[in-house]
C-alpha cells in the first residue's frame, strides 16, 4: 500500500488564483488527470494500491475507482485495514502530492533490496542523470574536480528539513511511528523525533530523476500535458478533431477548430471560429466566445473567454481580462523559482525517457549494429581454444614467480561509459598501481597516460608477457561477455577518459578492443602519444568497417610474430 500526500498548507487558500496545486485538487476534471497521473508515477514504484490524502477544505467529490480518498485535517489517520494491507509489503511508501518526481525505479528497488535502514527518504535530482557532468567545489567554491555519468547514480544526501518526494518505512516498524488513533506524524520533523526516540535508523538519498512542482503554474501545466500524453514533441502533425463540446450533446459548429487532445467538461459553449489547441482542459459551463483562441491551457469552471482573446500556456482560475499576469502573479512565480524544485518552460523539464546521447549509433543488422559482434565472439573461442593448453602453465608461472593473485583486474570504461573488469595476467608487482602518482615525474607519454622506460614495477616473468602480448590473452574472455571487442579503441579509466572530454562520447560508441588503429599506427614520438590516440581511435569509429577490422588484424598478427621473435 502506498500514500500520496496532497499537502496541508497554512494559510492555502483554494479560492486564491495563485495557488495552482489547491486549484487542481478542488476543480474537475483537472483534479481527476492530476491524481490518476500521481497514482500512475507511484504505482510503478511498488504495489499497485495506492490511497491519497486530501485536506478536508480541498476536497471536492471525486470518484476514482482506482484510489482510496482519505480526508484529513490535522493529521492522516490509517483504518486497521489499510495498517494490516501495509504490513503485506516490505517497504510502505509516503509521497509529497506537491511534485510529480519521475525516478529510476529499477535502481531504487535495488537500493531498497540493500539498505539496513528504518526510514528512506528519496530525492529526485536532475544531476544524477546518465550523460551529464557532475561538478564538485570544494567549501570556497573552487574547482574540486568534474566527472562524466554514464548511468543514473544515486549520492547520499543531508536530511531534508520537510517533506522529500519520497518516504520509505519499513512495514514492520510502521506501528512504532504511527501517533494516537493510528495517525502518522503530520511534519516531518515529528516523523525525525519520532524515529529518534524509538531507536530507528534514518537514510536519505538523492536519486537520478526528475520533478516538476505542482503548486507553480508552468509546473501544472506540464504535467497535466504530459500525463494526457501531448507533450510538445509528438504534438506536430496532430489530426484535426471535432468533438462534441462537453457531455451535453452540444455541437461544435463547424468553423471551430479543435486540434490535439482538448477535454470538455459538462455545458460549454464554444462560438464560431474559435480555436483550441491541445492539450487543453475547459471545465465545466465554460463559454468561448467568437474568434477566441486557447492554446496548451487549463481554464476553470465558469470562465468567460472574450471575444479574440488569446489564452497560451496559462491556467485561468479567475477572471481573464488581462492579457499578461497581474504584478501578483508575476510575484508569486518569482518566489516559484526561487524554491527548491522549479518547474520552469515546458522545454526546460527533463524527459527521463527521451534523454540526447553523443554516441555514435549505427542500424541494428550493419556490421557494427550486429555483425561485428558475431565476428568478436567467434575469434574469442578461436583464440582461447588455440591457448587453452598453456593457460594453465603460464597462470602457475606468474603465481610462482612473484606473490599475488594471477589476474590483474583494472576498471575500464566500455560501450557507453559501462564500467568493466578488464583482465590481464599479472605482470607487475602487487600494489604497483598505488605508486604510480610518485612515479610520474618519470613518465615519457603525455596526457592522462603512464608509461617509463624501465618500469621497477614490472617482474621479469611480466616483461616476457607484455613484450609478446601474451599478458592480453585473458582480455578474450571480455570479448566473450560483450565487455569488449576483438578490434577497437584503446580501453581507457574514467581518470583518462575525464581529460578528454570532447573526445570520448565518441570512443565509448564502440567497445573497446585488444587491438586497434592506434595501437598498429602510433609512433611514440615525444609529446604526441596522447594526440596520436585520440586521432586514431576517433578515426577508427568514424571509418569503422568489416575492412578495416581485418586490415587492423592483419597487421597485429604480423607485429606479435615479430616481437615474438625478437625474444629468442
Amino acid at each position: 500500500m502506498q500514500l500520496i500526500v496532497i499537502p496541508n498548507n497554512s494559510g492555502t487558500n483554494a479560492q486564491n488564483p495563485d495557488d495552482f496545486l489547491a486549484f487542481a485538487i478542488t476543480n474537475e476534471p483537472v483534479a481527476r488527470i492530476v491524481l490518476d497521473g500521481l497514482a500512475g508515477r507511484l504505482s510503478s514504484i511498488g504495489d499497485r494500491r495506492v490511497m491519497v490524502a486530501l485536506p478536508h477544505r480541498w476536497a471536492c467529490e471525486l470518484d476514482i475507482s482506482s484510489l482510496q480518498v482519505l480526508r484529513y485535517s490535522n493529521s492522516i489517520a490509517l483504518s486497521d485495514k489499510h495498517i494490516q494491507l501495509i504490513k503485506q509489503h516490505s517497504w510502505f511508501a509516503v509521497s509529497n502530492g506537491r511534485f510529480n518526481a519521475r525516478i529510476n525505479v529499477k535502481l531504487l528497488r535495488k537500493f531498497l533490496a540493500e539498505t539496513n535502514a528504518d526510514i528512506l527518504t528519496v530525492s529526485a535530482s536532475s544531476d544524477l542523470l546518465a550523460c551529464r557532468e557532475k561538478v564538485r567545489l570544494t567549501p570556497q567554491g573552487k574547482l574540486a574536480g568534474f566527472r562524466r555519468l554514464y548511468c543514473d547514480c544515486i549520492e547520499p544526501a543531508a536530511t531534508p528539513c520537510d517533506w522529500p518526494h519520497h518516504t520509505f518505512i519499513r512495514s514492520d516498524r510502521i506501528d512504532t511511528l504511527l501517533q494516537e488513533k493510528n495517525a502518522l506524524p503530520q511534519t516531518f520533523s515529528a516523523l525525525s523525533k519520532a524515529v529518534q526516540s524509538n531507536g530507528l535508523t534514518l537514510q536519505s538519498i538523492n536519486i537520478a530523476g526528475t520533478s516538476i512542482d505542482l503548486s507553480t503554474e508552468q509546473g501544472l501545466l506540464h504535467f497535466l500535458a504530459d500525463t494526457l500524453g501531448m507533450t510538445s514533441k509528438n504534438r506536430t502533425g496532430s489530426k484535426l478533431v471535432r468533438e462534441n463540446s462537453g457531455r451535453n450533446g452540444k455541437a461544435v459548429p463547424p468553423n471551430a477548430r479543435i486540434i490535439g487532445k482538448v477535454l470538455f467538461g459538462h455545458n460549454v459553449t464554444v462560438g464560431r471560429d474559435a480555436i483550441i489547441i491541445g492539450p487543453t482542459i475547459v471545465g465545466d459551463n465554460v463559454t468561448i466566445e467568437e474568434g477566441a483562441a486557447i492554446i496548451s491551457s487549463v481554464v476553470a469552471a465558469g470562465i468567460t473567454v472574450g471575444r479574440k482573446q488569446i489564452i497560451r500556456n496559462r491556467v485561468i482560475a479567475g477572471s481573464v481580462a488581462e492579457s499578461q499576469p497581474s504584478r501578483r502573479r508575476r510575484n508569486n512565480q518569482k518566489h516559484h523559482e526561487a524554491s527548491r524544485t522549479t518547474a520552469g518552460t515546458l522545454a526546460d523539464v527533463p524527459d527521463m525517457n527521451s534523454r540526447t546521447e553523443s554516441f555514435r549509433i549505427w542500424p541494428k543488422f550493419s556490421y557494427a549494429g550486429c555483425f561485428k559482434r558475431v565476428a568478436d565472439v567467434v575469434m574469442a573461442v578461436a583464440v582461447l581454444l588455440l591457448f587453452a593448453p598453456v593457460l594453465p602453465l603460464i597462470a602457475l608461472v606468474v603465481r610462482l614467480s612473484s606473490d599475488g593473485p594471477v589476474f590483474f583486474k583494472d576498471k575500464r570504461q566500455g560501450l557507453h561509459g559501462k564500467t568493466f573488469n578488464c583482465l590481464k595476467f599479472r605482470t607487475m608487482l602487487v600494489g604497483a598501481d598505488r605508486i604510480q602518482d610518485k612515479l610520474r615525474t618519470l613518465n615519457f607519454v603525455d596526457g592522462p597516460q603512464f608509461k617509463m622506460a624501465d618500469d621497477p614495477r614490472i617482474n621479469a616473468v611480466g616483461r616476457f608477457l607484455r613484450d609478446t602480448y601474451i599478458d592480453e590473452i585473458p582480455q578474450f574472455f571480455n570479448v566473450l561477455r560483450g565487455q569488449m571487442s576483438v578490434v577497437g579503441p584503446r580501453p581507457s579509466p574514467e581518470s583518462e577518459n575525464t581529460s578528454c572530454p570532447y573526445w570520448r562520447d565518441a570512443r565509448l560508441s564502440v567497445r573497446p578492443g585488444i587491438t586497434g588503429l592506434w595501437q598498429i599506427r602510433r609512433t611514440r614520438e615525444p609529446m604526441k602519444d596522447f594526440q596520436e590516440w585520440i586521432y586514431y581511435d576517433t578515426m577508427y569509429v568514424r571509418d569503422l568497417s568489416l575492412g578495416l577490422d581485418l586490415r587492423i588484424c592483419w597487421q597485429t598478427a604480423k607485429k606479435l610474430a615479430r616481437n615474438f621473435v625478437s625474444q629468442f
